[in-house]
């Protein structure tokens, strides 16, 4: 009872802070963006994954590594896909510098769709000329500068399952550029953020957990569906120790 007269409250300060933010940060992502080069976007991965701590920790969400990080490097980052707050929540998560694969129709977002474009590597799914655009654009990003992270379920579950079937984009990646996959768990972001309804935030504990990278060494894109299958039960699996 009590959560249901507060959480309306807490969710218009904590999205009232989130705007407010950005707005004040926008000038300086603009000013940035002149550069439109590698160390532009680094700078501004940099800012975000900064204020995203310092926002998670003003709304009562900071953020806990659960597991020893993985080694530094390149990878294919992976990680489920269930909350509005995962797109926030993966900066402090994803252990270094790494470029996002996102859905072209949120570049259209006021002020943050600008932001957006700045850092995410973009794809329209309904055409096969994007999709394969954004192939390329991940390969060149891996060889040339950070981590590439996709969310392999490609929207959010809303299912009963851990979690939902696994597109082949990400693994497809993986074998083309010879880059391990890291799996991250994100466990506790559905209930800090329901995908239900954009009103229903709550603060809480906000876990992230690292798996161990997988290699794909010898794997070619005939290994695809094994690859993939053998990930999702993997990280299935500690989804419902984690929940557990």
């Amino acid at each position: 009872m009590i959560r249901k007269i507060v959480q309306p409250f807490y969710t218009i300060w904590a999205l009232s802070t989130f705007v407010m933010s950005v707005l004040l940060a926008f000038p300086l992502f603009a000013l940035i963006a002149i550069g439109n080069n590698s160390k532009a976007r680094k700078a501004i991965w940099w800012i975000i994954r900064n204020w995203a701590k310092l926002w998670l920790v003003m709304i009562g969400m900071p953020m806990r590594r659960s597991k020893k990080r993985p080694p530094a490097g390149k990878y294919v980052v992976i990680a489920n896909h269930i909350s509005y707050i995962d797109a926030i929540v993966i900066f402090p998560a994803v252990p270094g510098y790494f470029r996002a694969l996102g859905k072209k129709e949120f570049s259209k977002i006021p002020v943050v769709g600008f932001i957006y474009k700045q850092i995410v590597l973009m794809v329209d799914r309904s055409s096969a000329y994007s999709r394969a655009k954004s192939m390329r654009l991940m390969w060149r990003a891996l060889k040339r500068e950070c981590s590439v992270l996709i969310f392999p379920e490609g929207t959010f579950n809303e299912t009963e399952e851990p979690l939902k079937d696994f597109y082949d984009g990400a693994f497809r990646l993986a074998i083309n550029a010879q880059t391990s996959l890291l799996p991250i768990l994100l466990p506790d972001t559905v209930d800090r953020w329901h995908y239900s309804a954009w009103w229903k935030l709550w603060p809480g504990k906000n876990r992230v957990v690292y798996m161990d990278p997988i290699s794909v060494d010898g794997y070619t894109h005939a290994d695809i569906p094994v690859l993939k299958e053998h990930l999702k039960q993997l990280m299935a699996a500690e989804l419902v120790r984690l929940k557990g």
